[in-house]
């Protein structure tokens, strides 16, 4: 798996499993790095554990913050934020056909219902 798509994964899970609320994804490509930021309503910065191989679960945050080249979070003024920064494989200059500019946002939002799959809602 893509070390972005791990990242995004463990991040949005860790969201949607803690906060209740939406959840908002911002990728944006800078420069050599590709910039994830989630945002969800649940203050609560996360905790990185130690690491222990005998523990089942709860290894999202020490995953995230192995690969990535930054890390933060924030406390916003509803919720919190969090930024991971990871370096991108291929060459960040190089045209996708199919596939927005390089530098181009999206924001994604995720919205929560009672039973049923996540409703998404892509922006470019």
């Amino acid at each position: 798996m893509d070390l972005t798509q791990l990242v995004v994964n463990e991040l949005v899970s860790n969201a949607r499993k803690y906060a209740p609320g939406p959840v908002l994804l911002d990728l944006r490509v800078l420069g050599g790095l590709v910039e994830i930021v989630v945002w969800d309503s649940d203050p609560v910065l996360p905790i990185a554990r130690a690491a222990d191989a005998g523990r089942v679960g709860q290894h999202g945050l020490e995953i995230v913050m192995a690969v990535a080249q930054g890390f933060e979070a924030h406390r916003e003024p509803v919720g919190k934020r969090i930024t991971a920064r990871l370096a991108l494989a291929d060459d960040p200059g190089g045209a996708i056909p199919g596939r927005p500019p390089l530098g181009h946002r999206l924001r994604a939002t995720t919205a929560r219902r009672s039973e049923g799959p996540v409703a998404a809602r892509v922006a470019g």
